[in-house]
This record gives structure tokens, C-alpha cells and sequence, in this order.
């Protein structure tokens, strides 16, 4: 048997996710887990509980929640999940506006950039006001020619946090292929 690297205290284990995600199966679910891989069991034997519990521990916001977790669980590919649910995943990357790091980029050139929650937040705000200002609404398509940046990210976010559609394409797309996606698309914002 392989000698064990390193083991988590009792502390760690005590105030890990997992650990909370397992109490609230316990509770909601009248299990008794400790353990992960009786947890794991339990959760392609039950599906739609699992999930359902998953949606609940990650706290997703929703302006209309859910009809039914999966429509056919015999059905994989394939299946629709949370069928009925109307949210905005902007909304829910974007709750959190405290100073832990939300992104870390390493450039290819060996800069390093990172930026906190509320950071994140205040620039995907200004950037969202922008783009209400020059009259993007839901249903409307942002497409981006830009490399994969903070900025590319701030955009993206913005974009879909008033409800339009986003695209994207690096400069190693070639001319042909961002003027063949762009022109499919139909950006109202480029």
C-alpha cells in the first residue's frame, strides 16, 4: 500500500465543504454519512436528490426556481436538468463582494494578475453600465476580440449579467474565423 502524503486535521475535515454538504444530505436526506465514498454511493443512486441538495448547498439564486431536477435520469446524454429554473449565472458567480481572490491570471509572459471579489464586482458594474448606455438589453449578443484576459472576463460577466448572449474570439481565430462567428452572430456590440 502506498504511504499516505498527508492527511487533513480534525479541524480541516470539520470545517470543509464537503463536510457541510454531507451534514445537509444527513439532515435533509435522514443519512448518517462520514465518510466520502458512501456519500458518493448514495449520489448515483439518487440523482435527483443529490442534485437537488447540491443546488441547495451552492445556495443558486434563482428568479424562478425549479420544476424538476432531471427529466430522465436513463438519459445520459441527453437529459434536462432543472427544467422550469430561470437564473442568471453572472448573478450568481457575482454574489460574493469581499476581498478573497475570484480570479487569478498568469499571462504568457509570466505577469500575474489577480483580482478580489468586490474588485471584480465594481469592474463587471461600470462595464454592464456601459453597455446599458449604448443600449444592450436581454436577448441582445456582446462579442468580444480579445485574448483570454481579465478583461475578457469583466466583459463576458457584464454581458450576460443584463441577460444578452456573449462570443468571443482570440486573435489566433484568424481574420476568417472571427469574421465568419461575428457574422453569424450579429454582435449589437463588438
Amino acid at each position: 500500500m502506498a504511504k499516505l502524503l498527508w492527511k487533513p486535521s480534525e479541524d480541516k475535515i470539520k470545517n470543509s465543504n464537503m463536510y457541510q454538504f454531507m451534514g445537509l444530505i444527513n439532515e435533509n436526506y435522514n443519512q448518517n454519512f462520514t465518510e466520502y465514498d458512501p456519500l458518493y454511493q448514495w449520489s448515483i443512486e439518487n440523482i435527483p436528490d443529490f442534485w437537488a441538495a447540491m443546488w441547495e448547498f451552492a445556495d443558486i439564486k434563482a428568479s424562478k426556481p425549479y420544476d424538476q431536477v432531471i427529466d430522465d435520469v436513463t438519459k445520459m446524454p441527453g437529459a434536462k436538468w432543472f427544467s422550469g429554473a430561470r437564473l442568471n449565472f453572472a448573478e450568481n458567480l457575482l454574489r460574493y463582494r469581499d476581498d478573497q481572490v475570484a480570479l487569478i491570471f498568469k499571462g504568457e509572459d509570466h505577469d500575474s494578475t489577480t483580482m478580489t471579489y468586490s474588485g471584480l464586482y465594481d469592474e463587471v458594474a461600470r462595464v454592464a453600465k456601459s453597455l446599458k448606455e449604448a443600449g444592450v438589453q436581454m436577448g441582445d449578443r456582446v462579442a468580444a476580440f480579445m485574448p483570454n484576459m481579465p478583461e475578457t472576463i469583466v466583459a463576458m460577466l457584464a454581458a450576460t449579467s443584463l441577460g444578452a448572449t456573449w462570443s468571443s474570439c482570440s486573435p489566433d481565430f484568424g481574420i476568417k474565423g472571427v469574421l465568419d462567428r461575428f457574422g453569424q452572430i450579429k454582435p449589437k456590440v463588438l
